[in-house]
């Protein structure tokens, strides 16, 4: 995951030769420096290869603080929309029973 989040940090700040300073530790604020309109790019990036979407209630500007720690934003993230799948299904199949 953290590869494929630098390879998407060099995609949209345009710039391949970047992957060489990339690291785990990487700030993506500072030491990447994304603008405004970059950061969205990325967002949606990251939504869309990690098949996620990003609940902006329990983002915070901190999660973005290293590569790593947005990895572990993102790992924490996945957990809960496969948990709310699941109970979906559930309560569709018991009310589809209720409902006769």
């Amino acid at each position: 995951m953290i590869q494929s989040i630098m390879n998407i940090l060099c995609e949209i700040k345009e710039s391949p030769e970047m992957m060489s300073t990339l690291n785990p530790q990487t700030n993506m604020i500072q030491d990447v420096g994304l603008d405004s309109l970059q950061m969205i790019n990325f967002v949606l990036a990251i939504e869309d290869t990690f098949d996620l979407e990003i609940d902006f209630e329990t983002f915070d500007y901190e999660h973005m603080s290293t590569i790593e720690t947005f990895v572990s934003f993102l790992e924490r993230e996945k957990v809960p929309t496969a948990a709310i799948g699941t109970m979906t299904e559930v309560e569709s199949s018991n009310l589809s029973k209720i409902g006769g």
